[in-house]
């Protein structure tokens, strides 16, 4: 491709190298929020409550999603935004490292400087997730836009899985030096792996799609407003509030439930988590292939996939439910499996549903609309896994047995998810361009 003459459209190369960069905030965040969460606790027997302040504090500064978004449409280009938000994120999980270490001998500066630390964490990830996403929806073709919600997904996992295995295998016999080392060569790696998927990208595909905003009108609170009042964007900011507090309330209760329920060790619990994670891996990749694949023949009709996911979630938490009494009798990896299939396609669908919303804004660009959807995921995320943990331990303390408590969570899971797709089934989750597509939807 001549570089004088730019294309309509990301190719599948172009998609691929943002999903890179999906991978490489992905690959650094979980520096943060699991190796050194486990650091915390485990090697310097710090209470469990602090790292998970800390991870907390990290999705409500991305509140800030929005502001990040709006600048970024005030700009010619997004990729000095991704940039920064990298470069941030990186210097911020070195710094967490820092305070990490800084806790072995407790005191107020260690405290601030992890405050510092994961701040930065949190506006890094919120600077450039929310541009990249922006970038993503202006110059990714309708048809291929389930696909490169998976992709995107998909690297992001992938990057968590990779830079997971490899500070793991690099970190024993642990020591504080080696600590440093080990995670500052892979915050390094994955930012130099991003600025390098990110080279020349933007200049060589034009934007497909892209919000022309009203400049007269354009300012923060009224962009906001206007997203705001707009019946489909806000209808669609609760379906993604209401089915990702759903998902995420699974995450510190499951493995709990796999022990207390089913007498399954820590490793037996560990491998269902993998079971699950590859659930979700599959369903990504259906809900990526079978979407496009859809949308070209048929049309883009991304609601049947967010409600078809979230039903198979409400369907599969509720055999949870049912799990908790008949216990060694019921088919929990089949049941595990299935319901990680099915959290894949309805977040893959979600994602896409953003990319194709993003758009038809008339004073707001893309980048101010994932602000607002990438704050209300924050929002859900942070709250989704304490609500989860606290609700099971109340209901354990007080009822003084463990099947009901888990009961009443996962079949709460599964109303929920029930709304998020009757909230989806009045959400236009494209942007149709003519009538007879409208039909479609």
């Amino acid at each position: 491709m001549a570089k004088g003459h730019p294309i309509e459209g990301l190719s599948w190369f172009g998609i691929f190298r943002l999903g890179t960069v999906q991978a490489a905030i992905g690959a650094i965040v979980m520096l943060a929020t699991s190796l050194l969460n486990r650091v915390m606790v485990v090697e310097y027997a710090t209470a469990a409550a602090i790292p998970a302040a800390l991870v907390a504090w990290h999705y409500a500064v991305q509140l800030s999603r929005p502001l990040w978004g709006y600048g970024s449409d005030r700009s010619p280009r997004r990729t000095p935004w991704i940039i920064t938000g990298m470069g941030i994120l990186a210097l911020g999980a070195i710094l967490a490292v820092d305070a990490t270490i800084m806790m072995a001998n407790p005191g107020p500066l260690a405290a601030i400087l992890g405050i510092v630390a994961f701040t930065m964490i949190g506006i890094g990830v919120g600077v450039s997730g929310t541009a990249l996403l922006a970038l993503l929806a202006s110059r990714v073709t309708v048809e291929r836009k389930p696909a490169a919600a998976a992709i995107s997904w998909t690297m992001m996992v992938a990057g968590i899985v990779v830079a997971a295995g490899v500070s793991g295998s690099y970190l024993d016999p642990f020591s504080e030096a080696r600590l440093a080392i080990v995670c500052s060569l892979v915050a390094l790696g994955a930012f130099s792996l991003a600025m390098l998927a990110l080279r020349g990208l933007e200049d060589r595909f034009l934007a497909v799609e892209q919000a022309q905003p009203d400049k007269a009108a354009y300012n923060f609170r009224s962009v906001l407003a206007e997203i705001w009042q707009e019946q489909q964007a806000r209808r669609f900011t609760y379906f993604v509030f209401i089915s990702m507090l759903a998902y995420s309330m699974q995450d510190l209760i499951m493995e709990p439930f796999a022990g207390l329920i089913f007498d399954m060790t820590p490793g037996q619990s560990t491998q269902l988590a993998g079971l699950q994670h590859g659930g979700i891996l599959l369903g990504m990749v259906i809900a990526g292939a079978g979407g496009s694949a859809y949308a070209k023949r048929y049309g883009p009709n991304l609601k049947l996939w967010a409600v078809t996911g979230c039903i198979g979630s409400a369907v599969m938490l509720a055999g949870l439910s049912m799990a908790a009494t008949t216990a060694g009798a019921w088919p929990l990896r089949a049941n595990i499996f299935g319901l990680g299939i099915a959290n894949g396609v309805f977040a893959v669908a979600a994602v896409s549903a953003m990319l194709g919303l993003a758009s038809k804004g008339k004073t707001s660009g893309e980048g101010a609309r994932m602000g607002v959807w990438g704050a209300s995921q924050a929002i859900a995320f942070g709250l989704g896994g304490l609500i989860g943990a606290v609700v099971v331990d109340q209901l354990r303390h007080i009822m003084g047995e463990d099947v009901t408590a888990f009961q009443i969570v996962f079949a709460v899971e599964a109303i929920m998810f029930i709304a998020a797709a009757l909230v989806a089934t009045g959400t236009t989750m494209t942007r149709p361009a003519s009538a007879k597509e409208a039909l479609k939807i």
